[in-house]
């Protein structure tokens, strides 16, 4: 079957404009991409694992695979949990660094200070707040797999458009954080940017654990 240049065009744009109203909104996944920008450390690490996690998912939508995702709600119910206990434990952790913040926390932003951690552990925090998060299971298997579902034999276009929406997002804000540099040069303005980490993490955290 041959499809048309346009109307392929038309819906891989539709799939990028569908996924980036989705990737977008504020959550513990963006929050923790944008610090890790910010420092300037383990960035490209961190892009890889979101985009890389996306284009997995979205792919297993665009195959049909959401509907087995639904079969098994049990499953959604204990990463919800898991999930939520690990986003409530980081936001309390970022509120200690806004109680007690570090002295040389306005150094951080070069990325070669020890208080950013080591390149493994924001790997593995990466990891968990992607894999641990069911709101991306229902954003990406189910309901970007549903919305390719309306567009037939044109999904895997708009899969595609999705795909490079979420790549788009995260390699600019975890490479556009960096302009923050500057603004982040004083360590109260860490501090406020950890409160806004803090009451995110907290705040998703505490979403999950309730509405499982």
């Amino acid at each position: 079957m041959s499809y048309s240049t346009s109307g392929i065009v038309a819906a891989s744009l539709v799939g990028f404009g569908t996924g980036l109203s989705l990737i977008v909104a504020i959550g513990a996944q963006n929050a923790f991409v944008l610090r890790q920008g910010v420092h300037r450390h383990a960035v490209l690490a961190v892009v890889a694992i979101c985009a890389l996690s996306d284009a997995l998912l979205i792919g297993l939508g665009v195959a049909g695979v959401g509907a087995v995702v639904t079969a098994w709600p049990a499953a959604l119910t204990a990463v919800g949990l898991a999930g939520g206990g690990f986003l409530i434990c980081y936001g309390l952790l970022a509120a200690r660094r806004v109680l007690r913040p570090s002295p040389d926390a306005a150094l951080t932003t070069g990325g070669g200070n020890a208080a950013t951690g080591s390149a493994r552990a924001a790997v593995l925090t990466c990891l968990a707040m992607t894999w641990l998060n069911p709101h991306v299971y229902l954003d990406t298997v189910l309901l970007l797999g549903s919305v390719a579902t309306d567009h037939g034999s044109l999904r895997w276009a708009f899969g595609g458009g999705a795909i490079l929406a979420s790549l788009t997002w995260f390699t600019t804000l975890g490479y556009g954080a960096r302009l923050l540099s500057g603004l982040l040069a004083r360590p109260g303005a860490w501090r406020v940017l950890d409160g806004v980490v803090a009451a995110t993490m907290v705040t998703m955290g505490g979403m999950l654990v309730l509405s499982v």
